[in-house]
């Protein structure tokens, strides 16, 4: 679920606790969390409810003036319309991994074996340190950049990047990546080991 910023924002601040979309099938559940550009949203509720269901305190609480304006920011399709209860969870806990580089070797070597076991998983063989390499070798790069060197589009690379962010080794940048104070340790121990 793409949230805007300032929706996001008036989720932080409280002012928001409902969104609104048409979805063929539910993108989010309930009990579960969101991951935004700005930091963790809670989902409290999801429900199908119809355009006569919706109030205009609903539309308000989604942060529009009215009913007429928020039903007139909606795609209009044969989807039905999801009725979304949020809170604001918190800072994204990725920016604190990216950060602490201080690992004992049991957090080095857990690391390494949760890439080890993305490279095994993958039908693409051992990506993971190709990719921190990538990253570490030319930050700041766009994405379609990266992605053409190794043979794949965005929409291909981006997911395998993230699974990466997911650990806190990348941060995103505008354009492209750098690599974390985190993932570049990560990273030297990889090539230590691939030295032995």
């Amino acid at each position: 679920m793409l949230l805007k910023n300032k929706t996001i924002e008036g989720i932080q601040s409280g002012k928001i606790s409902l969104i609104f979309r048409r979805w063929k099938k539910a993108d989010v559940k309930k009990g579960g969390t969101q991951m935004t550009q700005k930091g963790v949203i809670g989902i409290d509720d999801i429900r199908v409810v119809t355009e006569d269901q919706i109030t205009e305190s609903d539309a308000k609480k989604a942060g529009f003036k009215s009913k007429d304006e928020m039903m007139s920011q909606m795609f209009e399709r044969d989807e039905d319309i999801y009725k979304i209860k949020v809170h604001w969870v918190g800072e994204d806990p990725r920016k604190a991994l990216r950060t602490n580089d201080k690992l004992s070797k049991k957090e080095l070597d857990e690391i390494i074996r949760k890439l080890c076991k993305l490279d095994e998983n993958s039908q693409r063989g051992n990506w993971t340190q190709l990719y921190l390499q990538m990253i570490h070798d030319q930050p700041n790069t766009h994405a379609a950049i990266l992605a053409e060197q190794i043979g794949l589009t965005i929409p291909t690379f981006k997911p395998w990047v993230r699974k990466l962010k997911a650990l806190g080794l990348t941060e995103s940048l505008r354009p492209g990546y750098r690599l974390s104070p985190r993932g570049k340790k990560v990273l030297a121990a990889l090539r230590q080991k691939h030295e032995r």
